[in-house]
């Protein structure tokens, strides 16, 4: 599985639970450093970033990939578009919390959310 980082680093430690949460291995991980340009439109920063993951068409739409959003609400919303227009469908994503009472404040995997089976989901409420 392809993990694309758009967060902060994962350690080796949660990389393993990542594994053992989805039963598969992750065999690359690309880190993407999302900064952006709040004064400047996002659609086109959004852009490149996925293309800085230099992955091909036919890697979008084959490969298992896993996505840890960006923490920034508005990005995380343009990136996943720009994800299912790339990829057909909506992918998985790792959710992050904070360790309480961590000095200096760290993360822990909370959960792999699949969207497209949430997005099954509430097709059946329409």
């Amino acid at each position: 599985m392809l993990l694309l980082n758009f967060s902060h680093p994962l350690p080796a430690a949660q990389i393993a639970r990542l594994e053992q949460m989805t039963g598969q291995s992750i065999g690359r991980v690309l880190e993407s450093r999302t900064q952006v340009d709040t004064q400047s439109d996002l659609a086109p920063q959004v852009a490149a970033l996925v293309e800085a993951c230099a992955l091909t068409s036919a890697e979008w739409q084959t490969e298992p990939i896993l996505i840890v959003p960006p923490a920034l609400n508005f990005v995380a919303m343009t990136l996943l578009a720009e994800l299912h227009g790339r990829m057909g469908y909506f992918p998985a994503i790792v959710r992050t919390r904070p360790v309480r009472d961590a000095l200096p404040p760290q993360y822990e995997i909370a959960e792999v959310i699949h969207l497209q089976g949430v997005r099954d989901a509430a097709r059946k409420k329409r």
